[in-house]
């Protein structure tokens, strides 16, 4: 009989040292699934590029939508070297001599390339590019504005419609990166 209770008594020990292993293992998966920086693994998908004009590396992009801030603060003539990555909105569609790049939900650049050295593809609108050079705010007067309209494929009416000189979120790109 003695034996029986020392047995039972034993058995007794065990299952609450299994439920306490088990609550301890329980808290600490918990634990190691947390969403730690420190222990994340950092996935990266690999981009590949068209590369036009000088060749560039991807590295210090910014965001086109951080860039509006920057603008927003230059004056006319005021220039600072840029490296952007943003969404082509619309492309010149006789050569591909320029294109305009959104910013945000309201503002864009017009990017023209350094020394009109080189050009980009005309169907790259709504793609996503880095475009590396110097930000700039210019004024474009109403003949220049005009003949971007034409370039773009805009009507008669749109492009007479154009009577005041406009101050521009502009852009010298020396290289392009065209993200596939």
């Amino acid at each position: 009989m003695i034996h029986k209770k020392l047995y039972i008594s034993i058995d007794l020990k065990y299952c609450d040292m299994r439920k306490h292993l088990t609550l301890l293992l329980i808290f600490l998966l918990g634990f190691s699934c947390k969403n730690d920086p420190k222990n994340t693994t950092e996935i990266q998908k690999e981009v590949t590029y068209e590369s036009i004009g000088k060749e560039i590396v991807a590295i210090d992009a910014i965001e086109a939508s951080s860039m509006v801030q920057h603008y927003e603060g230059m004056k006319v003539g005021d220039s600072v070297d840029s490296k952007i990555l943003g969404t082509v909105k619309e492309v010149c569609q006789a050569k591909g001599c320029w294109m305009k790049v959104k910013l945000d939900e309201s503002n864009e650049v017009m990017v023209k390339f350094k020394d009109y050295g080189f050009f980009v593809p005309k169907d790259i609108a709504g793609k996503e590019i880095i475009i590396n050079g110097k930000a700039f705010v210019t004024e474009v007067p109403v003949d220049e504005q005009r003949h971007y309209a034409e370039d773009a494929g805009k009507s008669e009416e749109q492009i007479a419609a154009i009577t005041q000189p406009k101050k521009t979120y502009s852009f010298e790109a020396d290289g392009v990166l065209l993200i596939q």
